[in-house]
């Protein structure tokens, strides 16, 4: 039976890709990389908004160790989505290296580049010492300072520093594009969405890692927001875990090698490649990790294609957005080729046509 020509068609929210770059079990990190280059292929061709990678570092089921190597790779490989960082963590690097990085990618890629910046390291303290091995880089208490810094160097005017001797001295992120990239500031607590209003930046709140108190930190970046030259409104919208199959069983098959590395991170056991869907389902956790997993199932977005619109269309409507990001951790059987990841890319499939619909 047909809908009542009267009634409006519920609003679809336009979609984004975050993607970690996931490797599973018996996967090279040149086979992973191929499968993400794939799948921003497939977003591009089905009108996706924008494409983000992820830092982590020392993380065996990870590759995202380098947004701006894959945001260079992913330009080349796409036409018309944006592509960008979700986000660069910034205690770990010189705001300047950063700075000219983008400004690199945005010259590539004129209008199609994201700066998604994050406060968190991204790995644990060895790593993290490991990286700012040569020198301080951009600490966190200086964080806000550095972000502006970021966005003068970008800038057309770029930014002056006064030396021992009273003079000034002009840097710019070179080479210098045309335009330059959107700066986001990335968070799942109040700290940077207060920034973000501050500075007049979109913001993008991380409800795939945790979504405790979404609203107030979202309200908290709406009250506060103060209107900037490139963005006199807030613009924000929020990440969630996502995986649709043709049916609910095969989707929640597909989730559990994702929910089960989170359940091992957050329980302190130790970390490895993600394991393909017959092992999770062959392999018992024990209570602890099971109620963790049940939990974050009951957050994620996982079943066929109707119902995990409908889920999408209803979290976009509750927390006043436009726009989701959806991190494909759909998982992979044994028999699928290792250079490529059908069930994240048949999750941007049916989302897709789901939403369309």
């Amino acid at each position: 039976m047909n809908a009542d020509a009267s009634t409006p068609a519920p609003t679809s929210p336009r979609l984004s890709v975050l993607d970690l770059v996931p490797v599973r079990t018996g996967q090279s990190s040149p086979q992973a990389l191929a499968a993400s280059l794939a799948l921003v292929r497939r977003a591009d061709e089905l009108g996706f908004e924008r494409y983000w990678f992820a830092e982590h570092h020392n993380m065996p089921a990870v590759a995202a160790s380098t947004p701006p190597v894959m945001i260079a790779a992913a330009t080349a490989a796409t036409e018309r989505i944006r592509v960008g960082s979700g986000g660069v963590m910034l205690p770990n690097h010189a705001p300047l290296v950063v700075a000219e990085q983008f400004a690199a990618l945005e010259a590539l890629a004129p209008g199609r580049v994201d700066l998604g910046i994050g406060r968190a390291p991204g790995s644990d303290p060895v790593v993290t010492a490991l990286l700012r091995q040569s020198g301080p880089t951009s600490d966190v208490e200086r964080f806000p300072q550095h972000v502006r810094d970021i966005l003068a160097l970008m800038s057309p005017d770029g930014a002056s520093l006064r030396l021992g001797d009273g003079n000034l001295y002009d840097v710019h992120a070179t080479p210098a594009a045309d335009g330059t990239p959107t700066v986001w500031l990335l968070g799942s607590s109040d700290y940077s969405a207060r920034l973000a209003a501050e500075l007049g930046l979109p913001y993008v709140f991380a409800n795939h890692f945790s979504g405790a108190g979404i609203d107030q930190v979202l309200a908290l970046y709406r009250d506060g927001y103060r209107p900037s030259p490139g963005h006199p409104e807030p613009q924000t919208f929020l990440t969630a875990n996502v995986v649709v199959a043709p049916t609910a069983a095969e989707a929640h098959e597909r989730a559990l090698p994702q929910l089960r590395s989170m359940a091992r991170l957050r329980t302190g056991k130790p970390m490895g490649r993600a394991e393909t869907v017959e092992e999770s389902l062959a392999t018992p956790l024990d209570g602890m990790a099971q109620q963790i997993i049940e939990d974050m199932r009951s957050r994620w977005v996982i079943g066929e294609p109707h119902q995990a619109a409908a889920q999408l269309r209803d979290l976009a409507t509750r927390h006043g957005v436009d726009e989701v990001m959806v991190v494909p951790v759909a998982g992979s059987y044994e028999s699928e080729p290792l250079d490529a990841t059908p069930g994240r890319i048949r999750t941007l499939e049916l989302l897709a046509e789901a939403l369309a619909a």
